[in-house]
């Protein structure tokens, strides 16, 4: 992975913001809001035209899913990727659909030796269509299976080994994780091959009932900043990307956004 330093989550939403960041050198788009038989939509096309590098960012596939992956989705993202000129996409560890019920939401996965074997073949069989590499990202999850058989660290290390994929480090999602367990967040990131990462999210949340939701809807708050600082610290990983979905704030609000991130990662401000 090029170390491309901070970048953000292409929304059309924010596409005019996106486009005016001066020192912006790589963004992700979510995969399936990209048509593959379709022209690059404008905003992403003039992006690509400044030599900024676009990242599809699945989030349909259900890697961890029982059944194989649907292979027209793996291939609409395999499409993408060719289009946009994508370095690598990614994909997130979880899934989406059993039985042919589609949960509308990204499910966490059992932390057990069959759960890691399905993972494994559904990453192997997306990896065959794929051109560029694939990284993979742990999701934030609210409960934790009560049949887990593997530590956080020892299942996604696993998978990472035998899929020879890399990773994708939201930082937000292993400080909610660590909050709602009451765990520590460094102890993960101790455990975990970081040289592996590709690139990490960061983003905000808030907390409601007690337990601590990753939004993308929120500010960025301080103790994740302070975990890129301590990530940085250990292995300062080749780029970190704001993501924000919606809720969208003032132009300057984003701009400091982006400026705390760079601050917390030593990398430059691309404001």
């Amino acid at each position: 992975m090029t170390p491309y330093g901070v970048g953000i989550g292409w929304r059309p939403e924010i596409a005019g913001f996106v486009a005016e960041l001066p020192g912006l050198r790589f963004v992700e788009v979510v995969a399936e809001s990209v048509h593959a038989d379709a022209p690059v939509p404008p905003g992403l096309a003039a992006l690509r035209d400044r030599d900024v590098a676009v990242i599809p960012h699945g989030v349909r596939l259900s890697l961890g899913g029982a059944e194989p992956v649907d292979p027209d989705r793996v291939d609409h993202l395999a499409a993408v990727a060719s289009l946009l000129d994508a370095p690598l996409v990614s994909e997130h560890i979880a899934f989406v659909r059993a039985g042919g019920v589609e949960a509308g939401h990204l499910l966490p996965l059992p932390r057990s030796r069959e759960a890691v074997d399905a993972v494994v073949a559904n990453v192997a069989r997306t990896q065959a269509a794929l051109a560029v590499p694939i990284a993979l990202e742990p999701i934030a999850a609210v409960f934790d299976w009560p049949d887990d058989e593997l530590s956080e660290a020892e299942f996604l290390t696993e998978i990472l080994e035998r899929t020879d994929a890399l990773l994708l480090l939201d930082i937000a999602n292993v400080y909610a994780n660590a909050r709602n367990r009451g765990t520590d967040p460094l102890a993960l990131l101790d455990a975990l091959p970081l040289d592996r990462i590709a690139y990490c999210h960061v983003a905000g949340g808030a907390e409601a009932g007690g337990v601590y939701h990753d939004t993308h809807t929120h500010p960025v708050p301080e103790p994740v900043l302070d975990l890129v600082s301590a990530l940085c610290a250990r292995c300062r990983p080749p780029a970190l990307l704001l993501e924000r979905d919606g809720a969208y704030p003032a132009a300057d609000t984003l701009r400091a956004e982006l400026d705390a991130i760079a601050a917390a990662s030593g990398y430059p401000a691309v404001t």
